[in-house]
Protein backbone atom coordinates (compact mmCIF):
# COMPACT_ATOMS: atom_id res chain seq x y z
CA UNK A 1 0.00 0.00 0.00
CA UNK A 2 0.96 3.22 -0.97
CA UNK A 3 2.17 6.16 1.72
CA UNK A 4 -0.41 8.57 2.24
CA UNK A 5 0.66 11.84 1.04
CA UNK A 6 0.85 14.37 3.61
CA UNK A 7 -0.18 17.80 3.32
CA UNK A 8 -0.56 21.11 5.02
CA UNK A 9 -3.59 23.83 4.70
CA UNK A 10 -2.48 27.39 5.77
CA UNK A 11 -4.84 29.98 6.00
CA UNK A 12 -4.69 33.35 8.22
CA UNK A 13 -8.18 32.40 10.28
CA UNK A 14 -11.41 30.61 10.40
CA UNK A 15 -13.75 33.08 10.92
CA UNK A 16 -17.08 32.74 9.01
CA UNK A 17 -16.46 33.10 5.44
CA UNK A 18 -16.59 31.50 2.07
CA UNK A 19 -12.22 30.70 2.11
CA UNK A 20 -12.52 29.58 5.20
CA UNK A 21 -15.31 26.75 4.63
CA UNK A 22 -14.24 25.92 1.16
CA UNK A 23 -10.62 24.96 3.02
CA UNK A 24 -12.38 23.15 6.41
CA UNK A 25 -14.28 20.97 3.54
CA UNK A 26 -11.10 20.19 1.57
CA UNK A 27 -9.32 19.05 5.07
CA UNK A 28 -12.17 17.32 6.39
CA UNK A 29 -13.52 15.56 2.82
CA UNK A 30 -9.99 14.28 1.40
CA UNK A 31 -9.81 10.44 1.65
CA UNK A 32 -7.73 9.79 4.73
CA UNK A 33 -6.76 6.47 3.16
CA UNK A 34 -4.51 8.35 0.64
CA UNK A 35 -4.07 11.78 2.50
CA UNK A 36 -3.00 12.88 5.97
CA UNK A 37 -4.13 16.71 6.08
CA UNK A 38 -3.40 18.80 8.83
CA UNK A 39 -4.25 22.51 8.72
CA UNK A 40 -2.28 26.07 10.71
CA UNK A 41 -4.38 28.84 11.06
CA UNK A 42 -3.69 32.19 13.34
CA UNK A 43 -5.67 32.62 16.54
CA UNK A 44 -9.17 33.30 16.12
CA UNK A 45 -10.43 36.37 18.07
CA UNK A 46 -13.26 38.78 16.72
CA UNK A 47 -16.72 39.22 16.35
CA UNK A 48 -16.93 37.23 13.49
CA UNK A 49 -16.94 33.93 14.34
CA UNK A 50 -14.68 31.03 14.52
CA UNK A 51 -14.82 27.95 12.35
CA UNK A 52 -12.12 26.27 15.03
CA UNK A 53 -14.39 23.95 17.18
CA UNK A 54 -16.74 23.27 13.91
CA UNK A 55 -13.41 21.91 12.20
CA UNK A 56 -12.02 19.88 14.70
CA UNK A 57 -15.77 18.38 15.48
CA UNK A 58 -15.33 17.04 11.98
CA UNK A 59 -12.28 15.49 12.96
CA UNK A 60 -10.03 17.88 11.39
CA UNK A 61 -6.13 18.25 12.75
CA UNK A 62 -5.44 21.93 13.36
CA UNK A 63 -2.28 23.82 14.72
CA UNK A 64 -2.63 27.06 16.01
CA UNK A 65 0.11 30.10 15.22
CA UNK A 66 -0.71 33.26 16.81
CA UNK A 67 1.73 35.15 15.12
CA UNK A 68 0.10 34.25 11.58
CA UNK A 69 -1.92 37.71 11.82
CA UNK A 70 -4.29 38.80 8.71
CA UNK A 71 -3.05 42.40 9.16
CA UNK A 72 0.73 43.62 8.31
CA UNK A 73 2.92 43.62 10.95
CA UNK A 74 6.81 44.22 10.92
CA UNK A 75 6.95 42.19 14.57
CA UNK A 76 4.44 39.32 13.75
CA UNK A 77 5.46 38.61 10.00
CA UNK A 78 9.18 37.60 10.63
CA UNK A 79 7.97 35.27 13.91
CA UNK A 80 5.12 33.78 11.66
CA UNK A 81 7.44 32.88 9.04
CA UNK A 82 10.14 31.53 11.10
CA UNK A 83 7.60 29.69 12.90
CA UNK A 84 5.47 28.27 9.74
CA UNK A 85 9.06 27.66 8.08
CA UNK A 86 9.99 25.06 11.39
CA UNK A 87 6.83 23.48 11.00
CA UNK A 88 6.69 22.45 7.28
CA UNK A 89 10.46 21.30 8.04
CA UNK A 90 9.32 19.06 10.65
CA UNK A 91 6.52 18.14 9.67
CA UNK A 92 7.90 16.98 6.38
CA UNK A 93 4.80 17.60 3.95
CA UNK A 94 4.78 16.49 0.28
CA UNK A 95 2.64 19.53 0.11
CA UNK A 96 2.15 23.10 1.14
CA UNK A 97 -1.55 24.44 0.01
CA UNK A 98 -1.89 28.16 1.18
CA UNK A 99 -5.32 30.43 0.83
CA UNK A 100 -5.85 34.00 0.59
CA UNK A 101 -3.44 36.21 0.36
CA UNK A 102 -1.39 37.53 3.68
CA UNK A 103 -1.42 33.04 4.61
CA UNK A 104 -0.14 33.18 0.44
CA UNK A 105 2.72 35.13 1.02
CA UNK A 106 4.04 33.94 4.09
CA UNK A 107 2.97 29.78 3.84
CA UNK A 108 4.91 29.85 0.47
CA UNK A 109 7.77 31.56 1.17
CA UNK A 110 8.11 29.21 4.12
CA UNK A 111 7.26 26.42 2.04
CA UNK A 112 10.14 26.98 0.43
CA UNK A 113 12.68 27.28 2.80
CA UNK A 114 11.50 24.27 4.54
CA UNK A 115 12.13 22.27 1.21
CA UNK A 116 8.63 21.30 0.90
CA UNK A 117 8.51 19.39 -2.38
CA UNK A 118 5.53 20.95 -3.62
CA UNK A 119 3.29 24.28 -3.24
CA UNK A 120 -0.25 25.17 -4.46
CA UNK A 121 -1.75 28.25 -3.85
CA UNK A 122 -5.41 29.30 -4.25
CA UNK A 123 -6.85 32.79 -4.57
CA UNK A 124 -9.80 33.89 -3.42
CA UNK A 125 -9.87 36.88 -4.88
CA UNK A 126 -6.75 38.72 -5.19
CA UNK A 127 -5.39 41.70 -3.21
CA UNK A 128 -4.96 44.19 -5.48
CA UNK A 129 -8.09 46.33 -6.58
CA UNK A 130 -9.24 48.93 -8.94
CA UNK A 131 -9.87 52.10 -6.63
CA UNK A 132 -6.99 50.87 -3.97
CA UNK A 133 -3.92 53.95 -3.33
CA UNK A 134 -1.51 53.14 -6.36
CA UNK A 135 1.13 52.99 -4.20
CA UNK A 136 -0.66 49.84 -2.15
CA UNK A 137 -2.02 48.05 -5.27
CA UNK A 138 1.65 47.99 -6.87
CA UNK A 139 2.93 46.84 -3.23
CA UNK A 140 0.10 43.82 -3.29
CA UNK A 141 1.11 42.94 -6.77
CA UNK A 142 4.71 42.75 -6.38
CA UNK A 143 3.93 40.49 -3.33
CA UNK A 144 1.97 38.24 -5.62
CA UNK A 145 4.38 38.05 -8.68
CA UNK A 146 7.04 37.27 -5.83
CA UNK A 147 5.13 34.41 -4.44
CA UNK A 148 3.89 32.89 -7.74
CA UNK A 149 7.67 32.24 -8.58
CA UNK A 150 7.57 29.85 -5.45
CA UNK A 151 4.47 27.90 -6.55
CA UNK A 152 3.68 25.30 -7.80
CA UNK A 153 0.01 25.39 -9.26
CA UNK A 154 -2.29 28.61 -8.61
CA UNK A 155 -5.86 27.40 -8.12
CA UNK A 156 -8.63 30.16 -9.01
CA UNK A 157 -12.06 29.62 -7.86
CA UNK A 158 -13.59 31.94 -10.86
CA UNK A 159 -12.18 32.47 -14.56
CA UNK A 160 -12.31 36.58 -13.92
CA UNK A 161 -9.30 36.03 -11.06
CA UNK A 162 -7.30 33.89 -13.32
CA UNK A 163 -7.92 37.08 -15.85
CA UNK A 164 -6.69 39.43 -13.50
CA UNK A 165 -3.93 37.51 -12.12
CA UNK A 166 -2.25 37.32 -15.88
CA UNK A 167 -2.97 40.90 -16.64
CA UNK A 168 -1.25 41.72 -13.09
CA UNK A 169 1.54 39.32 -14.53
CA UNK A 170 1.20 37.24 -11.39
CA UNK A 171 1.83 34.15 -13.22
CA UNK A 172 1.15 33.08 -17.12
CA UNK A 173 -2.64 31.44 -18.07
CA UNK A 174 -1.25 27.72 -18.21
CA UNK A 175 0.19 28.01 -14.71
CA UNK A 176 -3.60 28.82 -13.74
CA UNK A 177 -6.52 25.83 -12.62
CA UNK A 178 -9.95 26.30 -11.95
CA UNK A 179 -11.19 24.98 -8.66
CA UNK A 180 -14.37 26.01 -8.09
CA UNK A 181 -15.67 26.65 -4.11
CA UNK A 182 -18.09 24.14 -3.99
CA UNK A 183 -20.54 23.21 -1.40
CA UNK A 184 -22.03 19.70 -0.36
CA UNK A 185 -25.80 19.87 -2.09
CA UNK A 186 -27.44 17.44 0.36
CA UNK A 187 -27.28 20.10 2.94
CA UNK A 188 -29.21 22.42 0.32
CA UNK A 189 -32.55 20.98 -0.34
CA UNK A 190 -35.53 23.37 0.17
CA UNK A 191 -38.62 21.71 2.10
CA UNK A 192 -42.02 23.08 2.78
CA UNK A 193 -41.42 22.26 6.64
CA UNK A 194 -38.07 24.30 6.92
CA UNK A 195 -39.34 27.15 4.34
CA UNK A 196 -42.84 27.53 7.13
CA UNK A 197 -40.87 26.88 10.55
CA UNK A 198 -37.86 29.74 9.81
CA UNK A 199 -40.17 32.36 8.72
CA UNK A 200 -42.34 31.42 11.83
CA UNK A 201 -39.21 31.86 13.64
CA UNK A 202 -39.68 35.39 11.58
CA UNK A 203 -42.77 36.37 12.66
CA UNK A 204 -43.26 35.86 8.75
CA UNK A 205 -46.49 34.93 7.56
CA UNK A 206 -46.70 33.08 3.91
CA UNK A 207 -48.09 36.38 2.05
CA UNK A 208 -45.34 38.17 3.40
CA UNK A 209 -42.22 38.48 1.16
CA UNK A 210 -38.66 38.13 2.55
CA UNK A 211 -35.75 39.79 0.87
CA UNK A 212 -32.52 38.35 2.93
CA UNK A 213 -28.96 37.63 2.41
CA UNK A 214 -25.99 35.99 4.47
CA UNK A 215 -23.05 38.51 4.42
CA UNK A 216 -19.84 40.06 6.04
CA UNK A 217 -20.72 43.24 7.68
CA UNK A 218 -17.77 45.25 5.95
CA UNK A 219 -17.21 47.86 3.26
CA UNK A 220 -16.67 44.81 0.40
CA UNK A 221 -19.81 43.41 1.23
CA UNK A 222 -21.45 47.19 1.30
CA UNK A 223 -24.55 46.17 4.02
CA UNK A 224 -25.61 49.92 4.12
CA UNK A 225 -26.37 49.96 0.26
CA UNK A 226 -28.49 46.65 1.21
CA UNK A 227 -30.46 49.02 3.84
CA UNK A 228 -30.57 51.29 1.24
CA UNK A 229 -32.32 49.26 -1.34
CA UNK A 230 -34.47 47.98 1.59
CA UNK A 231 -36.17 51.53 1.85
CA UNK A 232 -37.10 51.62 -1.37
CA UNK A 233 -38.66 48.33 -2.06
CA UNK A 234 -40.18 48.90 1.26
CA UNK A 235 -41.81 52.32 0.43
CA UNK A 236 -43.09 50.61 -3.09
CA UNK A 237 -44.25 47.16 -1.31
CA UNK A 238 -45.96 46.96 2.59
CA UNK A 239 -45.77 43.21 2.58
CA UNK A 240 -41.67 43.01 2.80
CA UNK A 241 -39.76 41.93 5.47
CA UNK A 242 -35.64 41.92 5.51
CA UNK A 243 -33.92 39.54 7.04
CA UNK A 244 -29.40 39.75 7.25
CA UNK A 245 -27.46 37.21 8.61
CA UNK A 246 -23.70 37.68 9.83
CA UNK A 247 -21.63 40.47 11.40
CA UNK A 248 -19.13 42.29 11.17
CA UNK A 249 -17.00 45.48 11.90
CA UNK A 250 -20.18 47.64 10.20
CA UNK A 251 -22.71 46.13 11.89
CA UNK A 252 -23.12 49.13 14.87
CA UNK A 253 -23.34 51.77 11.40
CA UNK A 254 -26.19 48.59 9.79
CA UNK A 255 -28.12 49.26 12.59
CA UNK A 256 -28.41 52.82 12.86
CA UNK A 257 -29.31 53.31 9.36
CA UNK A 258 -32.07 50.91 9.98
CA UNK A 259 -33.46 53.00 12.75
CA UNK A 260 -32.70 56.27 10.18
CA UNK A 261 -34.74 54.75 7.78
CA UNK A 262 -37.36 53.63 10.11
CA UNK A 263 -37.62 50.14 9.11
CA UNK A 264 -36.70 48.90 12.63
CA UNK A 265 -40.18 46.50 12.50
CA UNK A 266 -39.25 45.08 9.50
CA UNK A 267 -35.33 43.90 9.81
CA UNK A 268 -34.44 40.75 10.98
CA UNK A 269 -30.55 40.87 12.25
CA UNK A 270 -29.84 37.04 13.10
CA UNK A 271 -25.62 37.52 13.47
CA UNK A 272 -23.61 34.72 12.45
CA UNK A 273 -25.33 31.22 11.58
CA UNK A 274 -24.22 28.17 10.77
CA UNK A 275 -27.81 26.80 9.77
CA UNK A 276 -27.61 28.39 6.26
CA UNK A 277 -29.79 25.92 4.20
CA UNK A 278 -32.65 26.16 7.01
CA UNK A 279 -32.35 29.87 6.60
CA UNK A 280 -31.88 30.28 2.63
CA UNK A 281 -35.21 28.26 2.62
CA UNK A 282 -37.48 31.14 4.24
CA UNK A 283 -36.29 33.72 1.82
CA UNK A 284 -38.21 34.79 -1.34
CA UNK A 285 -35.30 36.88 -3.11
CA UNK A 286 -31.28 36.77 -2.24
CA UNK A 287 -29.69 40.44 -2.27
CA UNK A 288 -25.72 41.04 -2.16
CA UNK A 289 -24.82 44.18 -2.79
CA UNK A 290 -20.99 43.55 -2.82
CA UNK A 291 -18.28 46.34 -4.19
CA UNK A 292 -15.81 43.73 -4.66
CA UNK A 293 -15.62 39.74 -4.69
CA UNK A 294 -13.60 36.83 -5.42
CA UNK A 295 -16.90 34.28 -5.60
CA UNK A 296 -19.32 34.90 -2.88
CA UNK A 297 -19.85 31.07 -0.85
CA UNK A 298 -22.96 32.61 0.25
CA UNK A 299 -24.38 33.15 -3.34
CA UNK A 300 -23.72 30.07 -4.70
CA UNK A 301 -25.63 28.85 -1.64
CA UNK A 302 -28.79 30.89 -2.34
CA UNK A 303 -28.93 29.31 -5.97
CA UNK A 304 -28.26 25.66 -4.58
CA UNK A 305 -31.70 26.25 -2.67
CA UNK A 306 -33.25 27.90 -5.85
CA UNK A 307 -33.80 30.96 -4.25
CA UNK A 308 -34.35 34.25 -7.02
CA UNK A 309 -30.83 35.87 -6.54
CA UNK A 310 -29.87 39.54 -7.41
CA UNK A 311 -26.10 40.46 -6.82
CA UNK A 312 -24.00 43.31 -8.24
CA UNK A 313 -22.04 42.74 -11.23
CA UNK A 314 -18.50 42.55 -9.81
CA UNK A 315 -16.15 39.86 -10.11
CA UNK A 316 -17.14 35.64 -9.57
CA UNK A 317 -20.71 36.71 -9.11
CA UNK A 318 -21.26 38.01 -12.71
CA UNK A 319 -19.70 35.04 -13.60
CA UNK A 320 -22.44 32.45 -12.24
CA UNK A 321 -25.31 35.30 -11.78
CA UNK A 322 -26.53 35.31 -16.07
CA UNK A 323 -28.75 38.13 -16.45
CA UNK A 324 -32.61 36.41 -16.45
CA UNK A 325 -31.24 32.95 -16.80
CA UNK A 326 -29.83 32.50 -13.22
CA UNK A 327 -30.36 35.37 -11.97
CA UNK A 328 -30.58 39.19 -12.31
CA UNK A 329 -27.31 42.37 -11.82
CA UNK A 330 -27.34 45.36 -10.92
CA UNK A 331 -23.98 47.94 -10.76
CA UNK A 332 -22.48 48.57 -7.89
CA UNK A 333 -22.84 51.23 -5.19
CA UNK A 334 -26.58 51.69 -6.84
CA UNK A 335 -29.32 50.67 -4.40
CA UNK A 336 -32.05 52.19 -6.22
CA UNK A 337 -31.54 49.78 -8.96
CA UNK A 338 -31.14 47.13 -6.69
CA UNK A 339 -34.69 47.80 -5.13
CA UNK A 340 -36.10 48.07 -8.52
CA UNK A 341 -35.07 44.84 -9.68
CA UNK A 342 -35.75 43.13 -6.47
CA UNK A 343 -39.66 44.25 -7.14
CA UNK A 344 -39.88 43.00 -10.80
CA UNK A 345 -38.74 39.79 -9.34
CA UNK A 346 -41.63 39.99 -6.72
CA UNK A 347 -43.97 41.27 -9.49
CA UNK A 348 -43.13 38.62 -11.45
CA UNK A 349 -43.16 35.31 -10.00
CA UNK A 350 -42.75 33.11 -12.78
CA UNK A 351 -39.62 34.20 -14.39
CA UNK A 352 -38.15 34.30 -10.77
CA UNK A 353 -39.29 31.02 -10.36
CA UNK A 354 -37.53 29.96 -13.54
CA UNK A 355 -34.51 31.43 -12.62
CA UNK A 356 -34.10 29.72 -9.56
CA UNK A 357 -34.73 26.42 -11.78
CA UNK A 358 -32.02 27.17 -13.77
CA UNK A 359 -29.86 28.25 -11.02
CA UNK A 360 -30.00 25.63 -8.99
CA UNK A 361 -29.06 23.20 -12.20
CA UNK A 362 -25.89 24.94 -12.66
CA UNK A 363 -24.49 25.04 -9.24
CA UNK A 364 -25.19 20.98 -9.29
CA UNK A 365 -23.86 20.59 -12.25
CA UNK A 366 -20.62 22.90 -11.30
CA UNK A 367 -20.17 23.36 -7.50
CA UNK A 368 -20.24 19.90 -6.48
CA UNK A 369 -18.64 19.30 -3.68
CA UNK A 370 -17.51 15.37 -4.95
CA UNK A 371 -16.13 16.76 -7.98
CA UNK A 372 -14.14 19.51 -5.81
CA UNK A 373 -12.18 16.90 -3.60
CA UNK A 374 -11.14 14.78 -6.63
CA UNK A 375 -10.18 17.60 -8.54
CA UNK A 376 -7.50 18.26 -5.62
CA UNK A 377 -6.87 15.05 -5.10
CA UNK A 378 -5.36 14.17 -8.63
CA UNK A 379 -3.48 17.36 -8.28
CA UNK A 380 -1.77 16.44 -5.27
CA UNK A 381 -1.43 13.03 -6.41
CA UNK A 382 -0.07 14.34 -9.99
CA UNK A 383 2.48 17.04 -7.64
CA UNK A 384 3.57 13.86 -5.00
CA UNK A 385 4.67 11.96 -7.98
CA UNK A 386 6.23 14.61 -9.42
CA UNK A 387 4.91 15.42 -12.62
CA UNK A 388 5.01 18.89 -14.50
CA UNK A 389 1.26 20.67 -13.31
CA UNK A 390 1.75 23.90 -16.01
Amino acid sequence: MSPRIRVLHVITRLIVGGAQENTIETVCGLDPNGFEVELVCGSQTGSEGSLLDEARGRGAKIRIEPSLVREFSPVHDPKALLRLTKTMRDGRYDIVHTHSSKAGILGRLAARRAGVPAVVHTVHGWPFRQGQPALLRVLYTVMERFAAARTDRLLAVTHRDVDKGVEAGVAGRERFEIVRSAIDMARFSKSASERAGVRESWGVGPETRVIGAITRLSPQKAPLDFVAAAAEIAAAQPDVVFVLVGDGPMRSRVERAIRDHGLGGRFRMLGLRRDVSELLSGMDVFLLTSLWEGLPRALVQAMAVGVPVVATAVDGSSEIVLEQETGRLVPPGDPQTAARVVLEILRDPISAARCGTTAQRMVERDFDLSRMLEQLAQLYRTLSKGNPVG
